[in-house]
């Protein structure tokens, strides 16, 4: 397939999210890129894919449109049944999300995410310098899917060697078992896509490893743009452009009203 230089970040990260995404695996997806992503792959090499959205439906086809909310009706149109949210987490709970795909606004070393609030102040929670939108049900995906994908965009800003909050955990701090000693369930982040390139996380440390390149980047200027020191994999890979039928989907059958892939 051709191609193409006319391209947007988010739309490189919904390519980048769709082609992580396995098919007859069962995606727990999150409100915004992650629906984009999650429908992309449906349409391209995973359409036995299976998502579930935190209001509790299970399995829609997402044949009639990309939803603008986890408790849209487009997400219960077809779906193998509805059984509210309890149900959806409770799946969740005893091991049958391969995947969740959420985001945050923060970002650490070990793959724990922010959405809560930014800054400290002496009477620290009641009033940081900024609140932000919290959890919904981002930390239960994150404490109980087999694997999470996350999404952050990129710049030292958010990317910190501390959080202000740890709304959604990752691999905690990095200790051989913190997940388990937590009491969390499944492995924890599997890949962080974001505006420059996409990441896993090394095994043993639990620390974001630098895995392929996004076009335009390099590691120095990753680096640059990161609050903390990354780790590189010893070959990376470059990532390829958009194809011109990746951005036509995107365009013009999941999101032609940039609801969420803005234009």
């Amino acid at each position: 397939m051709t191609a193409s230089k006319n391209y947007t970040a988010q739309e490189i990260i919904v390519v980048a999210g769709s082609k992580i995404l396995e098919d007859r695996k069962i995606v727990f997806v999150g409100t915004g890129l992650p629906m984009v992503a999650t429908l992309l792959a449906k349409l391209t090499h995973a359409p036995g894919l299976i998502p579930v959205f935190e209001a509790g439906a299970i399995g829609p086809p997402l044949s009639v449109g990309l939803p603008i909310s986890v408790g849209d009706s487009k997400t219960f149109t077809g779906a193998s049944y509805v059984k509210g949210l309890n149900a959806a987490f409770e799946m969740t709970q005893r091991g049958y999300a391969d995947f969740g795909f959420i985001g945050g606004a923060e970002i650490d070393m070990y793959g724990n995410l922010n959405s809560t609030m930014i800054g400290h102040y002496p009477d620290g929670y009641q009033k940081p310098a900024v609140r932000l939108p919290g959890s919904g049900g981002a930390s239960d995906m994150a404490a109980s899917c087999e694997r999470t994908i996350l999404i952050v965009p990129h710049d030292k800003r958010k990317f910190k060697e501390q959080l202000s909050y740890v709304t959604s955990p990752g691999h905690l701090d990095g200790s051989p078992n913190a997940r388990y000693n937590a009491g969390l369930q499944g492995k924890g982040p599997y890949r962080l896509i974001t505006t420059r390139g996409i990441f896993d996380f090394e095994e043993k440390t639990g620390r974001m490893r630098l895995i392929s390149v996004f076009p335009g980047e390099t590691v120095e200027s990753i680096q640059a743009a990161t609050g903390f020191e990354l780790l590189t994999a010893k070959e990376l890979t470059p990532f390829p452009p958009p194809t011109n039928e990746e951005l036509r989907l995107i365009r013009e059958e999941i999101d032609p009203a940039g609801v969420f892939v803005k234009k």
